[in-house]
């Protein structure tokens, strides 16, 4: 059984940077996607940036694209968010997702459904 466990959510103010960290546990073989996503009270999760474990191979949602990059550090089982200039809008919190479905482009990527597995989410906070 896979889990996921976030950190690094915190208030931060506009403009700063913030990395967030994404630990895996369970058995992760190469053909898996990770992603992260966040979500605000009332609305649906948006897609933010993901990557195959074994490629890198990442793709961005539009509205961090250029200011957020995901990687991962394998030997951890971790996987990073490092988020720049950041925004009273990005504030959310922030889940990381796993999941092994096979086609891998922008559309499967960001498609919250195709992840099995997802943390329990960090509040990132951006005041202005």
């Amino acid at each position: 059984q896979v889990q996921l466990v976030e950190s690094g959510g915190e208030l931060v103010q506009e403009g700063d940077s913030l990395r967030l960290a994404c630990v895996l546990t369970g058995h992760i073989s190469d053909n898996w996607k990770m992603g992260w996503f966040r979500q605000v009270p009332g609305k649906e999760r948006d897609f933010v940036a993901a990557l195959l474990w074994n490629h890198l191979l990442p793709y961005y949602g539009h509205s961090v694209e250029g200011r957020f990059t995901i990687s991962r550090d394998a030997a951890k089982n971790t996987m990073y968010l490092d988020m720049n200039s950041l925004k009273p809008e990005d504030a959310a919190v922030y889940y990381c997702a796993a999941g092994t479905f096979n086609f891998w482009n922008e559309d499967t990527a960001a498609n919250p459904d195709n992840y099995s597995y997802w943390g329990q989410g960090t509040q990132v906070t951006v005041s202005s």
